[in-house]
């Protein structure tokens, strides 16, 4: 991430201590996660969104399972050149 400020400024919860849990093992992790720490209470409905998308119920006679899922996003995030 290329925020300083967001970076730099997590409030303290469990997005914060699974970002220095990463950075204690020498993980990579969602850089994203500096901003769901930087400001939870305008990230968190995302949160919930991704989370619902990626592994709630599909649409009836179209159930995709989430490791499809996450194949899809990958595949996506690889054509558009981001890393997933």
């Amino acid at each position: 991430m290329f925020l300083p400020e967001v970076e730099g400024n997590p409030q303290p919860g469990p997005t914060t201590d699974l970002i220095r849990l990463a950075q204690s093992a020498g993980t990579e992790y969602p850089k994203i996660w500096h901003l769901f720490a930087y400001r939870p209470e305008a990230t968190a409905h995302l949160g919930a969104f991704t989370h619902e998308i990626m592994r709630g119920d599909g649409p009836a006679g179209a159930s995709i399972p989430p490791g499809l899922r996450e194949l899809i996003a990958a595949f996506t995030s690889y054509g558009n050149e981001c890393p997933f």
